[in-house]
């Protein structure tokens, strides 16, 4: 009985490390799958859609700019004009939000045409309903999001905790040298299809980790309330909140003359003094105000974009600048293209895009290696 006792295998922290990554994956392997493969569709999703989307043609050489108040007025026939937004790329229209009717809320998107005054409305795009059900999949597996938001949440905590015990079981049991680590970099191709698949499943794994950490540690802030406010904590600014900071009011007398679009626009250039994509709303009332949005073109991230808002008679209200923002904001900030891979652009997408495939993969890599030892404890 001693003998027996002696001879029984020691249960160490790895063995317990190995059962938990095994039962935890196996458990949460099919929702992992739905998520990881509607987030690798979901990555290129902008790029996809502007395939069947239908631009207005612009082409510069059609005429001279028309001015944009006479755009302006032209519009006003289709509803309210609520805001604008100028390209950086000439060959591309103006956009123009049309509020159409009170229950229009966000307002419809009108393409016009700067040099010839010719307009289009934004009309659904054929992709719209499937990206928007991979969206909901991706987010709530389709279901409502009371019952959905929480079983993805859940399952991407367990995914957190297989990309960090996967990369610490990716380490060999014995002495750790380039000897003992150097299998784990590569695929043996040369081998038999088990041998193949564990190594999809370990070499992949491993090379998509860093990616894969980052997407479950900023994914968590759209599952669960109390992981928003613990993060807010730490980066010690809130996250998702008080978009736009707080109503800024006119200060001029309501009944004064509100400047020229075309003014605002000048006062804009000269004070965010730099080519780029500018996006203007308008003010709605007498106490409203034009906000303004521009992205740098050829900046780093093409998510980042200074802001200012200007009273209706030209006086400058706010300046921010997102470079003078301290680090703790601007990691804020960019949560979402964090996690979606658009803080890079198409570089960063590509990545997010390589390492989501391999997130989909491993849930099934991973249960035909439980399946091949199965069947060889049977033996």
């Amino acid at each position: 009985m001693t003998k027996k006792k002696q001879k029984k295998k020691k249960y160490t922290f790895r063995k317990l490390l190995n059962d938990l990554h095994l039962w935890l994956g196996l458990g949460s392997g099919i929702i992992l799958f739905l998520v990881c493969l509607s987030g690798t569709i979901l990555t290129f999703q902008t790029e996809i859609k502007s395939l069947f989307a239908e631009e207005l043609k612009v082409d510069p050489q059609q005429g001279k700019l028309i001015a944009i108040e006479n755009l302006q007025q032209n519009l006003e026939k289709e509803g309210a004009v609520t805001g604008l937004t100028l390209p950086k790329n000439p060959n591309k229209a103006y956009e123009f939000k049309v509020k159409t009717s009170p229950e229009d809320r966000r307002g419809t998107t009108f393409y016009v045409n700067q040099y010839t005054g010719d307009y289009q409305q934004l009309g659904e795009n054929p992709a719209d309903e499937f990206f928007f059900t991979m969206f909901r999949m991706h987010r709530w597996l389709l279901f409502d999001s009371a019952i959905g938001r929480p079983i993805v949440g859940i399952a991407t905590i367990i995914f957190l905790f297989l990309s960090i015990s996967g990369v610490v079981l990716w380490f060999p049991k014995k002495k750790i040298k380039w000897k003992t680590l150097k299998p784990g970099f590569k695929i043996k191709w040369s081998a038999n299809w088990k041998r193949i698949n564990h190594d999809l499943h370990n070499t992949l794994g491993f090379y998509s980790c860093l990616l894969l950490i980052v997407m479950t540690l900023t994914g968590l802030f759209w599952s669960f309330d109390w992981y928003k406010d613990l993060g807010s904590q730490v980066l010690g600014t809130q996250v998702f909140g008080g978009r736009g900071g707080p109503k800024i009011a006119s200060e001029t007398n309501p009944d004064s003359k509100t400047l020229e679009l075309a003014e605002i626009i000048n006062i804009s250039n000269q004070n965010l003094d730099y080519p780029g994509e500018t996006s203007i709303s308008f003010p709605q009332d007498e106490n409203g105000i034009f906000s303004i949005r521009k992205y740098e073109a050829g900046n780093w991230s093409p998510n980042t974009y200074d802001m200012l808002v200007i009273d209706r008679d030209g006086k400058i209200l706010k300046k921010e600048l997102f470079s003078e923002k301290p680090a703790n904001v601007q990691v804020a900030s960019l949560i979402k293209p964090i996690h979606t891979g658009e803080i890079f652009g198409t570089f960063s997408k590509i990545l997010y895009f390589l390492a989501c495939l391999i997130a989909t993969s491993l849930p099934i890599t991973g249960t035909i290696i439980w399946l091949n030892k199965m069947k060889k404890k049977k033996k």
